[in-house]
Formats: structure tokens, C-alpha cells, sequence
């Protein structure tokens, strides 16, 4: 039997050193991270490197070699990353002061860069954190309170994306999304008071559509008429008798209605004028 197999402490001091050189040559590349490898403090290259619409499964994830001892490996995640904004105070074109509650969403897609610029994903969301809150001040320091609730928000929301994005090259990552969460006034008079100046902004504005359809009402019947009146003009001047007899008609038709009767009674005489169609039109 060799002589270094009679001493168990040499064999597992031995296995050790043995483990720890591998430990230190293979690494195991998880899908949701990618990675730059340091050597000697200088960044070589990228494993697992993120791509667009690259499906799972089909990355550079698994095993890998590097130099042992000599490169370190700083791993940067690939998933979408969040950063909170503090609640902050917004004055808004008209006047009024807003709480506002907002995030953004951003993925690491240049590791290398973030590497360089910032070290890690916890500094890159420290840089962001301010620059989303003064863009989202900027930004809604431009229009009243009431674009936040009409369509307009989705175009204050892609400006401050693309103001944040314009930051966020800068170390290596890509905005994703911002999201407004709350909005509110200030509890107390501000808050009554900016109801109230809603309320007024609505009811004049109910009130001139309500003058607005008059107006427009007023214009349909009068044009209604003088058409009428053009029509009946035509038809008298064509034919005098039948237009007579027509009128005539819509008279008795008026007068003689079922729903009528029994709240009127009429006595005329038989030769009366307004009979004169039941008379035969003398």
C-alpha cells in the first residue's frame, strides 16, 4: 500500500485542495443572470449576455470554465428590476399640490457598461431613484391636475420614460415602463378647495352646452319652418283647391281628435265656413 494512503489527514487535505480547484474553474451559469468576468479587477468578457425576445431555455446559461484563482465572476440579474420613488410634492399648472407615489421598471442590458458606471444593480437604482423624481416634476409641473385623469396621462407617463431612458443608457440599462400609483391633493381646505373649483369648471361647462343645444335647437326648427312653409307655398300655387281641402282635414282631424272628445263640446251651424268641406267644397 502506497505510504500517503496511511495517513487519512494528507488524503483529505489533498481532496480538499483538489475540490477547491474545481470549485474555482467550473461555474454554473443560472438563466436569470448574466455575468462579466473580472480579472485582476479588469472586465474581459460577458457570459449569458441578455438579448431581446431570446427564448428561455436557449441562453448561455450552464457550465463554464475560467482561470481559477484569476477571474471572479460579478453576476448582474437579467429580469426586470424596480425602482421605487418616495412620495413626493408636485405643484401642478394650476396651482395645486400634488402627493405623487411612482415607479419605474428597467433590465440590465448592457452589463458591461453597468459594471463600469455603477458596480452593481443597487447603485443603478440609487442613480435612478432621483432622476425619476425630478423628471416626474418637470413633467407634471406642465399641465394641470386634470391631465393626470384623461388620456393625456399616457403621454406625461412616455415623456418621463424617455427622459429617465436617456439617464439610464448611461449605466448599461433600459426603461421599461413608469407608473404613476397615486396621485392625491393634500388633505383639508386644499382638497375642498380644488373640488370646488371642479365643480364650477363643470357646471359652466354643462352650461354652455346646454346654450349650445338650444342655440342649435332653435336653428333646426326654424329651418324646419321655413321649409314647411316653402312646401306648402309650392302646393298652393300648384293646386289652390287640394291644398284648401288638405288644410281643411288636418284642421277637422285637430279639432274632431278622439282623445278630444269630451273635454269640448262644438255647436256650429251647417252651413257654417269651417264645414265647408262636409259640404262638398262650396
Amino acid at each position: 500500500m502506497p505510504g500517503f494512503l496511511r495517513h487519512p489527514v494528507a488524503l483529505a487535505i489533498i481532496a480538499l485542495v483538489l475540490l477547491i480547484i474545481v470549485g474555482s474553474t467550473v461555474a454554473i451559469v443560472p438563466e436569470t443572470r448574466q455575468g462579466v468576468v473580472v480579472r485582476f479587477g479588469d472586465p474581459k468578457y460577458i457570459i449569458n449576455s441578455y438579448r431581446a425576445n431570446e427564448p428561455f431555455g436557449k441562453t448561455g446559461a450552464g457550465i463554464i470554465l475560467r482561470v481559477p484563482f484569476v477571474d471572479q465572476i460579478v453576476w448582474i440579474d437579467k429580469r426586470v428590476l424596480s425602482v421605487e420613488m418616495e412620495r413626493q410634492q408636485v405643484l401642478s399648472t394650476d396651482q395645486l399640490r400634488l402627493q405623487v407615489d411612482a415607479f419605474a421598471r428597467y433590465r440590465i442590458v448592457d452589463p458591461l457598461r453597468m459594471y463600469i458606471a455603477a458596480g452593481n444593480e443597487e447603485r443603478v437604482s440609487d442613480a435612478l431613484r432621483p432622476i425619476l423624481g425630478s423628471a416626474l416634476r418637470n413633467e407634471l409641473g406642465k399641465r394641470p391636475f386634470a391631465a393626470l385623469l384623461s388620456p393625456e396621462r399616457g403621454q406625461v407617463m412616455d415623456n418621463i420614460e424617455a427622459g429617465l431612458n436617456r439617464v439610464a443608457r448611461q449605466y448599461g440599462a433600459q426603461i421599461v415602463d413608469v407608473r404613476i400609483k397615486r396621485a392625491d391633493l393634500p388633505d383639508g381646505a386644499p382638497l375642498e378647495s380644488a373640488f370646488n373649483r371642479m365643480r364650477t369648471a363643470r357646471s359652466q361647462e354643462a352650461l354652455t352646452i346646454r346654450a349650445q343645444g338650444a342655440k342649435q335647437a332653435q336653428i333646426i326648427r326654424a329651418e324646419a319652418d321655413a321649409n314647411a312653409a316653402r312646401i306648402y307655398a309650392e302646393s298652393y300655387g300648384k293646386d289652390p283647391q287640394f291644398y284648401d281641402f288638405y288644410r281643411a282635414m288636418q284642421s277637422y282631424r285637430y279639432t274632431f281628435a278622439p282623445e278630444r272628445s269630451g273635454e269640448t263640446n262644438i255647436i256650429l251651424s251647417p252651413d257654417n265656413e269651417f264645414l265647408r268641406q262636409f259640404q262638398g267644397g262650396r
